[in-house]
């Protein structure tokens, strides 16, 4: 072999060896620069280190290396000290960036302690920052708690719901198993709910189910907490789930009108009255002067064809409130039902007769109220007051009511 050959061999060795040394030498004096930089105290300096730290893990072959992972959480760490003493002197400092370097620490720490956790080649897992890390960040951690309720008052739900997630989400990292904060934590059912209501803002179900569990013990906020849930579930279009929580939304707070009324319109739209009916006779057996219970029954009765019943009812809410429209609405045409139920017995219409015009005339002036307190519905009021003008005879009235009819779509 010539001695050029041999040169050239060596060249290349060496330049292959150089490649393979530099970027790993480089990389350490990148990380004992910004060990100088967080040892200075300086503010700008300690973004400088966050910063190169953050380019050298966007780089695939440092995800794993323990050493920039610790360095970036120090660089925050520093940071969020620094903050928090300016806070605590009343110092100009923006709440929000405190906030965010808390989150921060625990995404950065959590990140190094799964890498933590991976074996080496000889199968040895070696922990030598948790300790550390989960001490301090278990000082820092109820302001994610505090972070989260300011966000709130901001509406930024997104954010919020993110730095709640982070603190609810600690309690099953390994690194805080010790904290036990599933059982010592006495808000974490609170930051359940709050999280939830966020993702009930932002309409992203997957994001609210995801923290249910801790949610519904949060007893503080369970009404609230199962309205939310049903909405969600509704979204979902998950109807069992739906209608269950109404449920039990209205058999815990049997008062409240959201789980009542929802589920008047759910099972009446499913046409099952005999449902609806026993919601509503729970509802008047502990508020029995409920108006909205009272009157719900005179529908359900009205549409069960159970007129002679309804109509009491309707009396009683109007003797209370003369200005309740749908009382009167519902007891002429209690009225005027039992008349065209008569009217279509053709085998008794003669004997009927007489009973007929008393019905027709007891529905007159309460249809008659109602379109004076109702004018724009004339697809109430149109038709049983033309039936009735026509049969008694009526002419003017008829007349009037019928140029109405035939304006109609």
């Amino acid at each position: 072999m010539s001695s050029y050959a041999r040169f050239a061999i060596v060249f290349l060795i060496c330049f292959f060896s150089f490649c393979c040394v530099t970027p790993a030498g480089a990389q350490k004096k990148e990380i004992q620069a910004a060990e100088d930089l967080i040892k200075s105290g300086d503010d700008k300096k300690l973004v400088q280190a966050q910063q190169s730290m953050q380019t050298l893990l966007a780089d695939s072959a440092n995800k794993r290396n323990k050493k920039i992972w610790d360095m970036l959480f120090r660089s925050y760490a520093e940071q969020y000290a620094h903050g928090n003493e300016k806070l605590y002197l009343k110092q100009k400092y923006d709440t929000v960036q405190l906030f965010n370097l808390a989150q921060n620490m625990f995404i950065v720490a959590e990140q190094l302690d799964s890498i933590e956790m991976l074996p080496d080649r000889k199968g040895r897992v070696k922990a030598e920052y948790r300790k550390e890390h989960a001490e301090i960040l278990a000082t820092i951690r109820p302001n994610l708690y505090n972070g989260g309720l300011y966000f709130i008052r901001k509406q930024q739900y997104d954010k919020a719901y993110s730095i709640l997630n982070t603190y609810i989400d600690c309690t099953k990292q390994p690194m805080f198993r010790n904290k036990c904060y599933n059982t010592l934590d006495p808000k974490l059912p609170s930051a359940a709910y709050w999280a939830v209501y966020c993702a009930y803002k932002l309409k992203d179900t997957k994001a609210a189910l995801h923290h249910v569990y801790w949610g519904l013990k949060d007893k503080q906020h369970y009404e609230y907490m199962l309205q939310y849930l049903a909405e969600i579930y509704k979204l979902e279009k998950d109807t069992a789930r739906y209608v269950s929580t109404l449920d039990d939304g209205f058999k815990n707070f049997t008062g409240n009108p959201f789980f009542y009324t929802r589920l008047i319109d759910w099972y009446v739209n499913a046409g099952d009255y005999k449902k609806a009916m026993s919601y509503t006779d729970s509802l008047l057996a502990v508020k029995p002067k409920s108006v909205l219970g009272r009157f719900t029954k005179s529908t359900i009765l009205l549409n069960t064809e159970r007129y002679s019943e309804c109509i009491p009812i309707c009396d009683s809410l109007i003797a209370e409130n003369d200005s309740f429209p749908d009382a009167y609405i519902n007891a002429g045409l209690a009225y005027f039902n039992m008349a065209v139920k008569l009217d279509k017995n053709i085998q008794h219409l003669r004997t009927n007769k007489q009973r007929i015009l008393q019905y027709y005339t007891k529905a007159l002036p309460y249809l008659e109220k109602y379109r004076k307190m109702r004018p724009e519905r004339k697809d109430q009021w149109a038709l049983p007051l033309y039936t009735i003008y026509l049969n008694m005879n009526k002419g003017k009235e008829f007349d009037e009511i019928d140029k109405i009819m035939r304006s109609q779509p």
